[in-house]
């Protein structure tokens, strides 16, 4: 896919003011490391993450991305009633019906001939959402639609913690398949995104790839588990193999359909998953480490927000340059990939 009038006008985002670090989580697992013969601090070795953040207990998902997209708005010039679409686009909703984005979308006060809906994909939501609005500015139908996201890791690694310590006896295995959910944070994000000739800045989306590879489907599952919160399972270690394998092929897509390489000039954002998924992921695409731009040690896995709010913190940090061009790289279970361009 190609855009040739599709700005990405303005970021926001939202972050929990407390961080929760990896220690305190293990501390709540004593018994079972006992058990096991383990020591604290296995958690942040193995996925780099010193700290996370936790909204608190209650939160609702379209509150904090209402936050995260007043922060957008206020950072742009661009009218609320010449916002023709909004997508919610994370994994956490409010409640099954209707869709959180109405919640957002009343919030705000967007026009009444403003479509809204939800769109989720794993951590790839928000990647699938600014493709879904910058086709439908692209092809005319609007000049301008915002992109809201926000997620919640609270109740899944409290669920997790609960589940661990209630089995008589937790398995290395069983351990390890839920150590994925134990790095999980949370975040709002908020992008506006505009027809060129409304932008204001130098931020062209210039378009992107996505493939799938859903044959291995199995490897990331989460499920409700009642009030209590979800339950998820990860074969981590297949997951991240899997899921390098597939970037490696959409790279090579996306470095063909854009014409980019890895030159000195290309800055890169990816989901942030953990240390190892970062280090093996631009080892695999020749990309140099210090074009990248890491959250995860502070963040954790932040979801569908992880792409945008990196993006958004490195921008606001002056990462990048006038004129370079930066890749964002988003790999969500599924699997699915997608990889969207953009131009400072």
């Amino acid at each position: 896919m190609r855009f040739k009038s599709v700005h990405l006008e303005a970021f926001g985002h939202a972050l929990p003011a407390e961080a929760t670090t990896s220690e305190q989580i293990e501390a709540e697992l004593a018994d079972v490391y006992a058990d096991l013969g383990l020591s604290i601090g296995r958690l942040e070795l193995m996925s780099g993450i010193r700290e996370r953040r936790f909204w608190p207990t209650g939160t609702l998902p379209s509150e904090v991305a209402r936050r995260a997209a007043e922060d957008a708005l206020a950072r742009c010039e661009i009218d609320r009633d010449r916002i023709g679409m909004l997508i919610h686009a994370s994994v956490c909703r409010d409640f099954l019906e209707p869709a959180s984005a109405s919640v957002v979308h009343n919030a705000l006060g967007l026009s009444a001939h403003c479509c809204a809906f939800d769109l989720s994909n794993a951590c790839l939501g928000f990647a699938n959402a600014l493709s879904v609005v910058a086709r439908a500015i692209e092809a005319g139908d609007i000049e301008a639609a915002l992109v809201v996201a926000g997620e919640d890791g609270g109740p899944l690694v409290r669920q997790t913690l609960r589940h661990l310590r209630q089995q008589t006896k937790v398995t290395r295995k069983e351990l390890k398949l839920a150590y994925a959910s134990l790095t999980i944070g949370s975040g709002a994000a908020a992008c506006v995104v505009t027809r060129a000739d409304l932008s204001r800045v130098s931020r062209r989306l210039v378009g992107g790839v996505s493939l799938a590879a859903t044959n291995h489907v199995e490897l990331c599952r989460g499920q409700a588990s009642g009030e209590d919160g979800p339950l998820m399972q990860t074969d981590s270690e297949k997951l991240l193999h899997a899921g390098n394998q597939l970037a490696e092929r959409t790279w090579a897509e996306f470095q063909r359909e854009l014409g980019w390489s890895a030159d000195s000039n290309l800055g890169v954002i990816t989901h942030q998953v953990g240390a190892a998924h970062r280090k093996l992921l631009l080892e695999t695409l020749g990309l140099d480490r210090e074009a990248d731009f890491p959250t995860v040690e502070w963040l954790g896995n932040i979801g569908s927000v992880s792409l945008p709010i990196t993006f958004d913190l490195a921008d606001r940090e002056g990462f990048f340059s006038p004129g370079q061009r930066v890749a964002l790289l988003g790999i969500g279970s599924g699997l699915h990939c997608v990889m969207l361009g953009v131009e400072i």
